[in-house]
């Protein structure tokens, strides 16, 4: 076909705002209704089949508890490799397709999730991870809508990427997909990430194996069917829930992997990595590993800052989704001066949140996403309780009679190294620590060492000098650095989102840089005129 395709120039999807008497409101309340009144039997998808294993786990509600809304099957060791085999099948037809005809499947899939899809996946997400309607919204609806249409945008900008060509030959590259399938593991917290890490090395020919995870299977169900109604092969990406045992063990010592796509927990990326270092005689290549792990995200203010501004953004930053994402703040450094004109109404606006159901619109706050999360945030609390080094100033109660709710807390630190200022809580714990007016250069340098992370921090400051003064010093702090804004909230082409030293890979979810990852480059010279003889002028000397 003689056409030089190009991927529609994308735009953001717009939030839907979800109003009284609007009608995205109506049909979302209709939807979880829907859902809300079914029990799921949520099989293995592996080339395009449903599988049950007979091994079953409920899907509750976490703000619900007790109400269970679908049984999953899990994987087995005979799983994973039929998933292995079946993406091998896949990949002959997938890796060598044309890459419009798979960019179209993408462009297709965002166009179903942004309209008739658009409430599925929304109240999946509501009432299996328990997120509010707006959460909801700018994850599983827009971001994941962005994903697609940018990430087969991006896909076009690499494949234009050609060499120079001199007379008389043409030079050009191949983009291939990887040699092998890729391992995609994805977290709780955003149907988006869940929707973008087995995608987007498919958008470049690779196919996927894919682990959600165990708290995320009723939307990562429901993402699969978006998938299969967008067209997308059999077989191209496979859906394995089940434990990271008996799930990951098997993927890592299989010879046909060759990349692992994970968001999760630092530790868990780290014995993944090594698993892989150990197995490297059995692949036929070295493995491509991105991931993006924990974050330990930081407000820094400066006495000039915007004190309004301020509290707004760790409210918003601190406690939105409960807490729970990996750039949500966890820590501030805020001068004396300003402290003392903020804590009254910061501690007002905390204890002023109101938290229940995510069917509630009226609620800012829900529930964590299970009991481990619920009982590993408590010991935090009841440490910070009993410490002679930190003050309970808002919040710090716990209840899960019904749901796993946790109260939005804000914690004073008397000491910079205290333990809720170093640690990753993920939950809706806020702990700040008051500096002395006229030290802000030492504390940049506190504010740098702390933590081990480096995702996403923030600096609030009207004086110019004093901004440049933080950008310097926090340089390696955070892959994503926000001015005046909270440390959340990092849009698709707007802001590529990753971090490095124990955050990650920083290979930037979002932009062209996580799509190059998953393809090898073959350089191809062709020589028009090709010399006929070996000798050189050089030999010519007389």
């Amino acid at each position: 076909m003689n056409t030089i395709f190009q991927v529609p120039k994308p735009q953001n999807e717009p939030i839907l705002g979800y109003a009284p008497g609007t009608p995205e409101k109506k049909e979302l309340k209709a939807k979880l209704a829907e859902l809300k009144g079914q029990v799921l039997d949520i099989p293995l998808i592996i080339g395009g089949k449903e599988i049950r294993t007979g091994k079953t786990a409920d899907v509750v509600i976490p703000h619900e508890n007790k109400k269970i809304i679908a049984r999953y099957h899990k994987a087995t060791a005979k799983e994973v490799q039929l998933a292995a085999d079946e993406s091998r099948k896949a990949k002959k037809i997938w890796a060598r397709m044309p890459w419009h005809q798979r960019a179209s499947v993408f462009l297709k899939a965002a166009e179903l999730l942004a309209g008739p899809w658009r409430q599925t996946l929304n109240a999946a997400t509501m009432l299996g991870q328990s997120k509010n309607p707006f959460q909801a919204e700018i994850d599983s609806a827009c971001e994941l809508v962005d994903f697609y249409r940018f990430n087969t945008f991006y896909a076009e900008q690499i494949y234009n990427q050609q060499p120079y060509s001199p007379r008389p030959t043409w030079n050009y590259v191949n983009y291939r997909p990887l040699e092998g399938f890729i391992f995609a593991v994805t977290p709780f917290n955003f149907t988006s990430i869940a929707g973008n890490l087995p995608t987007a090395p498919a958008v470049m020919g690779n196919t996927v194996i894919w682990k959600p995870a165990s708290t995320a299977v009723y939307s990562g169900y429901q993402l699969m069917k978006l998938w299969q109604a967008a067209g997308l092969p059999d077989g191209v990406i496979n859906m394995v829930p089940g434990s990271g045992g008996e799930v990951g063990n098997p993927v890592l010592n299989n010879p046909d992997f060759m990349g692992l796509h994970f968001t999760g927990s630092t530790a868990v990326f780290k014995g993944m990595w090594s698993a892989i270092v150990k197995n490297l005689d059995n692949y036929r290549g070295y493995p491509r590993i991105v991931g993006e792990t924990g974050g330990k995200d930081f407000i820094f203010a400066h006495e000039s800052c915007d004190r309004k501004a301020l509290i707004t953004a760790i409210v918003r930053g601190s406690f939105e989704y409960q807490g729970q994402k990996c750039s949500a703040a966890s820590r501030a450094y805020i001068p004396q001066s300003v402290w003392n004109a903020i804590k009254d109404e910061l501690v007002d606006q905390i204890k002023s949140i109101k938290m229940g159901p995510a069917e509630d619109f009226t609620n800012f706050m829900n529930a964590v996403i299970d009991k481990s999360a619920f009982e590993n945030i408590r010991t935090y609390l009841e440490f910070a309780g009993k410490s002679k080094d930190a003050r309970i100033l808002a919040g710090g109660e716990c209840e899960d009679g019904e749901g796993y709710f946790i109260e939005p807390t804000l914690i004073q630190a008397l000491q910079p190294d205290f333990k809720t200022m170093r640690e990753e809580i993920f939950g809706p714990v806020m702990t700040v620590y008051v500096y002395e007016d006229g030290k802000y250069a030492e504390t940049l340098e506190l504010c740098d060492k702390t933590s081990p992370y480096a995702l996403t921090g923030a600096i609030f400051a009207q004086d110019r000098l004093a901004i440049m003064q933080a950008e310097e010093a926090l340089e390696q702090a955070a892959g994503n650095f926000y001015i005046n804004d909270k440390p959340t909230g990092a849009v698709v082409s707007q802001q590529p989102f990753g971090g490095a030293r124990s955050s990650g890979t920083n290979d930037k979810a979002g932009s062209f840089l996580n799509l190059v990852r998953w393809t090898s480059p073959r350089a191809v010279k062709e020589n028009f005129v090709p010399p006929y003889d070996y000798k050189y002028p050089f030999m010519t000397e007389k």
